[in-house]
Parts: C-alpha cells; sequence; structure tokens
C-alpha cells in the first residue's frame, strides 16, 4: 500500500469512528436493549449492523446515480454535507443529543429498535451516509473499495460494542463516555469543517 492510499485509510477510519462512536453508542444500545435477555441481544445487534452496513454500502456504490437522478453537484454536496457533519459535531461537543443523528426518539413497544433507531439512524444515520459518499465523490474504484472495506471494520467493530456494552459503561463509567464523546465531537466538527473548504474551492475552481 501506497502512502497517499495509507493516509486516505487513516483518514476515512478516523472519520467513521469519529462519527459513529461505538464506545458512546454503547450505552445506548443496553438502554434500548435493558429488558432483553443475551441471545436477544445478539439478534438486535447482529440485525443493526447488517442492516446500517447494506444502507451505508447502497449509498456508496450507487451515490453517483443519485446525483444525476436529483441534479445534485458534488460541492453542493460536499457543502452541505460538511455543514450536517459540523452540526452534529457541535451537538456532540456541547454534550446534547443530536436531532440530526436521532438518538432521542420515543419507541413503542412493538418498534423494531434494531432497525430503528439503531441502524437508522443511530448507525446509519445522515452523519455516517454523508462521511461515506464524501470518500468515494471521486472517480476512484480503489478508494471506494477501501471505504467500503473500512466501514465493514467499523460495522463489526460497533457489533462487538454492542455484545460488550455492559462491561464497557461499567469499565469506563460514565464521565469517560462523555470525555470521549467530546473529543469525537471536535474531530467530527472538523471533518465537516473540511468538506465545506473543499466544496467551495471545486465549486469556484480554486486550487486544491
Amino acid at each position: 500500500m501506497d502512502k497517499e492510499l495509507l493516509s486516505f485509510s487513516l483518514m476515512v477510519f478516523t472519520g467513521f469512528f469519529a462519527i459513529m462512536n461505538p464506545i458512546a453508542n454503547a450505552p445506548v444500545f443496553l438502554g434500548l436493549t435493558g429488558d432483553l435477555d443475551e441471545q436477544a441481544r445478539r439478534t438486535v445487534a447482529r440485525k443493526a449492523s447488517v442492516t446500517a452496513f447494506v444502507i451505508v454500502v447502497a449509498f456508496i456504490l450507487f451515490g453517483r446515480l443519485i446525483f444525476h437522478l436529483f441534479g445534485i453537484t458534488i460541492p453542493a454536496f460536499k457543502i452541505t454535507g460538511g455543514i450536517l457533519v459540523f452540526l452534529v459535531g457541535m451537538d456532540m461537543l456541547r454534550s446534547r443529543k443530536s436531532e440530526i443523528h436521532g438518538h432521542n426518539m420515543t419507541l413503542s413497544e412493538d418498534d423494531d429498535v434494531s432497525v430503528s433507531p439503531l441502524a437508522i439512524p443511530i448507525l446509519a444515520g445522515p452523519g455516517t451516509i454523508v462521511t461515506a459518499m464524501n470518500y468515494v465523490s471521486g472517480d476512484s474504484t480503489e478508494k471506494m473499495f477501501v471505504v467500503i472495506t473500512i466501514f465493514l471494520v467499523m460495522i463489526v467493530l460497533t457489533y462487538i460494542t454492542f455484545i460488550l456494552s455492559e462491561k464497557i459503561q461499567k469499565w469506563l463509567g460514565e464521565s469517560m463516555v462523555v470525555v470521549i464523546t467530546k473529543i469525537m465531537g471536535l474531530i467530527i466538527a472538523i471533518i465537516g469543517t473540511e468538506m465545506v473548504i473543499n466544496g467551495i474551492k471545486m465549486a469556484f475552481h480554486l486550487a486544491q
């Protein structure tokens, strides 16, 4: 792997890790599945992970077709997506439940939490989709493969943290989860700002 691809891979991993925040999502999963036994929790975690993976990969593979159908330009996507990602990061920095990320949803007893809100929008929310599509907005098939592979790694990590959510919450404690969330929020806000800058550069044909 050359240095450019390695650098890109690290950037993608950091972006996904920050926006998905598997450690901070562990208590969310625990709160939504607290009344279930261990086997049922594993089933919910597996279904949520697979659903989120399929949704995001679909956007990665068919994003350009979606752009074409709706007449969306890459610069407009980067700018709007960057603002969206920035707002998610700011909510995390201010320790607020992000309305964009959809943590604060009311559920009925009949709701399947593995699909909503776990898969959509907590794992495969607008922030995650925008981040993924931003990384594959060029023409490189190699980079698209890297993004899908790293997203798969993130889904596996998320599944593991869901399974170990009880232990993670006890080990870290609530205060440490808050600290990690704030750090991830700062990283997300920076990623969003970078997306806006790149979008403006592309829109006005400025030097990259």
